[in-house]
């Protein structure tokens, strides 16, 4: 009980997130991270998967829909800042909390430097020699220094406007979250309308079929089509009625952004050669509107503008996920509590904001420095953090099954077998097995990311050790928790009142039949 009232004690000390994102807000929050995807992923996937992208953009979209009912289940249960480390600590133990964090951190900061780097791409389509500029650097080649300070730029302006508070940064996605919709339904409908030729796609997929390893590379980038939903979780401790907004929310990205993901790479196939595609990693949207009959030569701009806004905003997301993610981990007692501080005015985790953003910084300067495929560097080291984190996180569905069954679920993976007293959800078990691949394809098929996102797990395992060993908390144990009492706290905070006396009514039979 002193730990409990501990915990309490230093709840109450700390300043509180704003709990006011909306339905589209949250809506918005999801679909800059994975609507925006498509705009970077399109040209990086098609340089590897040629006539067979659609295919990788399925496959890895099968893994995406599993995953994704399970962070919706897990999302609307458990609405608290942390997403895939917090349902991992919760279901698995505090040690695989610090692993999924530590991948979250990962995919969060290379987020933030790979959308912003896709941003001044997009804009550099109106500055060809931008795009083309590169210098030699002592031992470094083909460094493009202008797009890189383009990109260090956009980091400094989200950091800034992350540190104002979540309500504005919010509005700005909102806004170009409802252009980009109605731009990315344009170019699709009037590509297949106009210009979509049937036979130049059944070519390519014919004669430019990839090998397996091209194949598997290609469905480890096209994951980070689909990464999204793990920011819905993020903003869930700040989202207004939870339980109810974050199902809707989530089932509705499930389905939009499948569809976006495989209708842009369908379209190009067949609209040019995926060589034409593949050439400009940088912009390759724009470049696809471009081609449009009678409208390319204004769709192509309108394209490049809202594609550069709209991937800004996922780099947004990426810099509000990682505050979260690090302001939950120090209030759970993984990391230190310095970046859970939250600003007294702007009701913030200032300390967390700019930390993380001067990682990615790091991390755009190293991508930039190791060649004129940046992008690739930084998708390569996004899809390890993503997978990682996603594989844990669906073991972590199947652990609170079992471990929390008590626990109101306003929405629930379906297709269930009941083993016992346990329900267990096919799509989660499907999604532990299809990320649990995943890794094994990131790690097989991508030179950094074998090497870059194991040393980046071990250098946080080792300060997590350091840190839990100063403080006098257990290292591979778990610190003392009344899941069930702060289970009842989150209900309060969130408003859901007939959750709360259903969970309450749920204790009190099961300490009746415990008792009997």
């Amino acid at each position: 009980m002193a730990a409990i009232t501990t915990e309490r004690t230093a709840s109450a000390q700390h300043v509180g997130l704003r709990r006011e994102v909306t339905v589209w807000g949250s809506f918005t929050w999801g679909y800059a991270d994975v609507g925006a995807d498509v705009y970077v992923a399109l040209g990086l996937v098609m340089a590897a998967a040629q006539g067979a992208t659609p295919l990788a953009f399925l496959i890895a979209g099968i893994v995406y829909i599993m995953v994704g009912l399970a962070y919706t289940e897990m999302a609307a249960a458990y609405p608290v800042a942390g997403g895939g480390h917090y349902f991992t600590l919760r279901g698995l133990g505090d040690f695989w909390g610090l692993v999924a964090g530590a991948a979250l951190m990962l995919d969060y900061t290379v987020d933030v430097a790979l959308f912003a780097m896709a941003s001044a791409g997009y804009i550099n389509f109106f500055f060809p020699q931008f795009r083309e500029f590169q210098i030699r650097l002592g031992p470094f080649h083909g460094v493009n220094l202008i797009w890189l300070g383009e990109t260090l730029g956009l980091i400094l302006l989200l950091a800034l406007l992350n540190i104002k508070g979540i309500r504005e940064s919010s509005l700005l996605n909102e806004v170009l979250g409802a252009l980009d919709l109605v731009m990315e339904s344009s170019i699709i409908v009037i590509g297949f309308a106009f210009a979509w030729k049937p036979e130049l796609f059944v070519h390519q997929w014919q004669t430019q079929f990839p090998s397996l390893h091209q194949l598997m590379y290609a469905v480890s980038i096209a994951v980070i089509s689909y990464v999204g939903l793990e920011s819905v979780s993020q903003a869930a401790q700040e989202t207004i009625r939870p339980a109810t907004v974050i199902p809707r929310t989530s089932l509705a990205l499930i389905i939009i952004v499948l569809l976006f993901a495989l209708s842009f790479p369908t379209v190009s196939l067949g609209i040019l050669p995926w060589q034409d595609i593949a050439a400009r990693e940088g912009d390759p949207v724009a470049r696809l509107a471009s081609q449009l009959p009678a409208v390319g030569f204004l769709a192509g701009p309108t394209a490049a503008v809202l594609a550069a806004t709209i991937v800004l905003i996922s780099a947004n997301t990426g810099v509000m996920g990682a505050s979260r993610l690090a302001y939950s981990m120090s209030e759970l007692g993984l990391i230190g509590e310095g970046l859970s501080h939250v600003h007294p005015r702007f009701h913030t985790p200032v300390r967390s904001i700019l930390f993380f953003a001067g990682v990615a910084a790091g991390e755009a300067v190293f991508a930039f420095l190791s060649g004129p495929r940046a992008l690739e560097t930084m998708a390569n080291m996004y899809a390890f953090g993503a997978m990682l984190a996603y594989f844990l996180s669906t073991m972590a569905l199947l652990a609170l099954r079992k471990k929390e069954p008590h626990v109101p679920r306003p929405y629930r993976v379906p297709l269930n077998l009941r083993w016992g007293e346990m329900e267990i959800p096919i799509p989660g078990v499907l999604g532990v097995i299809g990320t649990g691949l995943m890794v094994l394809v990131v790690l097989w098929t991508h030179d950094i990311a074998r090497v870059a996102g194991p040393i980046w797990v071990a250098v946080w395992v080792l300060y997590y050790a350091w840190y839990r060993r100063r403080t006098g908390k257990p290292v591979w144990g778990n610190l003392p928790r009344d899941w069930d009492a702060q289970q009842m706290r989150i209900l309060e905070e969130t408003g859901e009142w007939d959750l709360l006396e259903r969970f309450r009514m749920e204790l009190e039979r099961r300490r009746r039949s415990q008792g009997g």
